[in-house]
């Protein structure tokens, strides 16, 4: 298992993968969803600039969802009301299938100490999982190797987006974890999480 990083010696995995997460979080709570933007006006101290941020679209089984429950709507409305109603149905059905899919849109960001995957559809930085920057491994272009653990997924598939697999330590760092993500600059990524690329 690889030594520690970033930390006092003395300092436990858990405790310092805390304290990662908690600064994560104030950095990036004081960005809007979109960073380009600048930060929140409602910010009291100016954050620093996050090291590498980007979109991710809705995962495929949802897209597939929101097309099969607007295919569905439209089609109850054809059975029940006939071309007319469904002519009614058809720009609301389309508009709540697009929200739907908008609001689902991830924005993965790296801070200074951690990653997360935020989503456009919630208030603020509720982050699905902060991982401290202390934790990662190792970063690799690619299919993660069998002597990995097994790889959870991140994002979701876009056009250009380079394989990337992350591993790193758990929580409380007794075990190794991985997870696999598509990235559009992966130089950029594996440099904003301190660690070179493989």
């Amino acid at each position: 298992m690889a030594g520690r990083r970033r930390g006092e010696p003395d300092e436990s995995t858990a405790v310092r993968a805390a304290r990662e997460r908690q600064r994560h979080l104030v950095q990036v709570e004081a960005y809007r969803f979109s960073p380009a933007r600048g930060a929140r006006r409602s910010a009291t101290v100016i954050p620093a600039p996050l090291r590498y941020w980007q979109y991710d679209p809705a995962r495929p089984w949802l897209v597939v969802t929101v097309l099969a429950v607007v295919a569905a709507w439209l089609g109850t409305a054809a059975w029940v009301g006939g071309p007319s109603t469904v002519a009614g149905e058809a720009p609301v059905a389309v508009l709540a299938g697009l929200a739907v899919l908008v609001l689902s849109t991830t924005r993965l960001t790296v801070s200074d100490t951690g990653i997360s995957s935020d989503v456009a559809g919630l208030l603020g930085a509720s982050s699905r999982h902060v991982l401290g920057t202390s934790q990662v491994l190792e970063v690799r272009r690619g299919t993660p190797p069998a002597d990995w653990p097994r790889p959870a997924r991140r994002g979701g598939w876009w056009p250009g987006r380079t394989p990337l697999g992350v591993r790193h330590l758990s929580d409380d760092g007794t075990t190794e974890q991985a997870f696999t993500t598509r990235v559009r600059d992966p130089e950029a990524f594996a440099e904003a999480l301190g660690r070179p690329l493989g």
